[in-house]
């Protein structure tokens, strides 16, 4: 009976998400991610969380509720027909996710993980993380009660506001990483689209500027090991450390004649940096630099079996802006 209502009442749906109350979803992502998998399929689509103690206290097999989880419609609906069964025997699991992750196990079905579910189980600040993301769309934050503002001078409430701001502009490239080079001056420059652009006063590689910087703490204190990501250390050495810019505007322009249009993000310096340079041989100052200009194209990035796109430095001016142009990456190109 409790089968055959929710088919009657379900008729035409194809996924089943579920989050907590201060879990935020990027929608337009989030239908990309599940449109990669067969509906009609047995799936179940999330993420475990990015401390270790939180999946060896739960599994590390289970998709957070915290990141948010979704099942496909088959899924939901042989899940309902054993539900009774499933409560009464994992009735002393703590948490709906642990329990559901279990009934699903007990159906042949494992979870399928997408990175781009954060449950975030990091405390104080995740600018280092947010800078980094993997090259996955980002789908969900969670606990931002629990971590510092995203931005500089603002609020959590602002802060997500203002985040959102360039969401709605490009989900697709929101918090995307690129990396690329300004040989003459001897910079890497880091950018994670609508959320920041570091700049280093010497060349790294990519494999390194890949792994988030450690500006956020272990979700519970003196847990060792912490984390399910690399990370990297803060460094006192003037040439690991960056400058950091956030992201401060957007602006879309349509073009005209024939011409592709853009998108223009725009990045400021928020704090002085307080630090002498880098004395790298053939390195240059970064500290004229006030503004970083981002144009990306008005195109959806695809990033499944797709690379990275790469950007280049285009200009410094001397009224202490720098642009960067976002483009595919040719054929052979390697960046270094």
């Amino acid at each position: 009976m409790i089968e055959e209502t929710f088919k009657a009442e379900n008729k035409g749906v194809r996924w089943y998400v579920m989050g907590d109350d201060d879990t935020i979803f990027f929608l337009d992502n989030l239908v990309e991610v599940l449109k990669k998998y067969d509906h009609n399929g047995y799936y179940y689509v999330g993420m475990n969380a990015e401390s270790i103690i939180s999946n060896s206290q739960f599994s590390y097999g289970m998709g957070f509720g915290g990141a948010g989880f979704a099942f496909s419609y088959p899924l939901a609906n042989i899940l309902v027909k054993n539900l009774d069964v499933c409560l009464k025997r994992y009735q002393d699991l703590h948490g709906s996710d642990h329990i559901l992750q279990s009934c699903v196990a007990d159906l042949g079905v494992s979870l399928t993980q997408v990175k781009g579910f954060h449950q975030i189980d990091l405390r104080g600040d995740i600018t280092g993380l947010l800078s980094a993301h993997p090259q996955t769309p980002v789908v969900s934050l969670h606990h931002f009660d629990m971590v510092a503002p995203l931005f500089p001078a603002m609020d959590r409430r602002q802060s997500l506001h203002h985040l959102m701001t360039s969401a709605k502009v490009d989900q697709s490239r929101l918090l995307q990483q690129s990396i690329c080079y300004n040989h003459p001056k001897n910079w890497s420059v880091s950018l994670s689209w609508g959320y920041s652009v570091y700049i280093y006063e010497k060349t790294f590689a990519p494999s390194l500027l890949q792994v988030p910087i450690q500006t956020f703490v272990e979700w519970r204190k003196g847990a060792r090991p912490a984390f399910m990501l690399n990370t990297r250390s803060f460094s006192k050495d003037p040439c690991e450390i960056p400058h950091y810019f956030y992201f401060d505007s957007v602006e879309e322009y349509s073009g005209g004649g024939g011409k592709r249009g853009q998108v223009v993000t725009s990045y400021v310096r928020r704090f002085p940096r307080r630090l002498p340079p880098c004395m790298a041989s053939g390195n240059h100052s970064a500290n004229i630099v006030e503004k970083i200009l981002v144009i990306s194209p008005v195109t959806r990035l695809e990033t499944e079996g797709s690379r990275r796109e790469c950007c280049d430095v285009v200009h410094v001016d001397k009224e202490n802006v720098t642009t960067i142009k976002i483009r595919p990456c040719l054929e052979y190109e390697i960046l270094g």
